[in-house]
């Protein structure tokens, strides 16, 4: 990873450099898996492997595929990270030993978690737990973080000048993705085997996040996954008819009402905000439900986001059949 970076940082070639990413974040989640990290690893493999690159490429097709190199070098910039990078060294000097028995952390705050969740949460996964219930205030940001992105993306560059000069191109999906991916046979065929078996696996992560590595947000990014697959294969065209603008748009503004309306329910029924011991008799089905639901609301929230930033992105990309690019782009070639 070191040398990867190392590489990240020397490289004019754009495009290398998003393969490199790519490589970097992988290389991230085989060592979150080492550390027992699963579900981090399931999100940064989706994420940082998969979804980001896609997203970096679309970039690369609206800029240009080689950095400028720069003609002086800004010695007061160099100065404040090798200083800051100094500072952050410095600190972690004191801190334990990575996997020290006698850490803080494992003394007070991990037994707690590991001793009590089963009694108070239930699920036997503490990840689950600690995410959902006892930190259900910051899940519940995180969630307002992803959704606030995706509206973001929307607004930026969804309803732009170029997006509405490029839905006057008006060659058809097929036509544009003639020569490209949606021409090989073979990855048509792969596509239609491998995007079934990764919506299922979506499904198992987020209705078996309680019991082992998963839940809501690798699950929704999975999910994501095959519609972005299908879109890089079959067109963006073909897949808006699979996932249409208004049933996404009505996917992000519904998994967060059914996260925050759980803590609302909540109220009603006379507990505090997120306290799902109040949702049935029993506390530990309360919790279940709660959990359950709130899951659920992040799970759609994220699939919806990450469908909705692909797609905003592919408006801007139609490719004609020679690969020019949108009509505006040939006009401006030409003169």
């Amino acid at each position: 990873m070191a040398v990867i970076a190392i590489g990240l940082i020397r490289l004019r070639n754009l495009f290398a450099v998003v393969m490199l990413s790519g490589i970097y974040s992988l290389l991230a989640a085989f060592l979150y898996v080492i550390m027992d990290a699963v579900d981090v690893a399931f999100t940064e493999a989706a994420v940082g492997a998969g979804i980001a690159t896609v997203l970096m490429l679309a970039t690369l097709a609206l800029t240009g595929t080689e950095e400028k190199p720069s003609r002086h070098t800004n010695w007061v910039s160099l100065a404040i990270v090798l200083v800051t990078g100094a500072a952050l060294i410095y600190g972690t000097l004191d801190m334990p030993a990575y996997g020290d028995p006698e850490a803080p952390a494992q003394q007070h705050v991990a037994p707690r978690y590991l001793n009590e969740s089963g009694k108070e949460v239930g699920p036997p996964n503490v990840v689950t737990s600690v995410l959902a219930s006892y930190r259900g205030f910051d899940t519940l940001g995180e969630v307002f973080v992803i959704f606030t992105a995706a509206a973001g993306v929307m607004v930026l560059i969804g309803r732009s000048r170029r997006r509405r000069a490029v839905q006057n191109f008006t060659d058809s999906s097929e036509d544009r993705w003639s020569d490209t991916m949606g021409a090989k046979p073979v990855l048509r065929v792969l596509a239609k085997l491998i995007i079934p078996l990764i919506m299922l696996f979506g499904l198992y992560v987020q209705f078996h996040g309680d019991f082992g590595p998963g839940g809501g947000f690798q699950a929704g990014v999975i999910f994501a996954s095959a519609f972005i697959l299908y879109g890089l294969i079959f067109g963006a065209d073909m897949a808006r008819r699979v996932v249409p603008a208004w049933l996404t748009r009505l996917g992000l503004a519904v998994g967060v009402l059914l996260y925050a309306g759980t803590g609302v329910l909540g109220l009603i029924l006379g507990g505090n905000y997120l306290n799902y011991s109040v949702l049935a008799k029993n506390p530990l089905s309360g919790q279940h439900w709660g959990i359950f639901t709130i899951e659920l609301g992040v799970g759609i929230t994220v699939a919806a986001s990450m469908i909705t930033i692909f797609f905003t992105f592919a408006r801007l990309l139609p490719l004609d059949p020679k690969g020019e690019g949108p009509a505006e782009h040939r006009e401006e070639k030409a003169e």
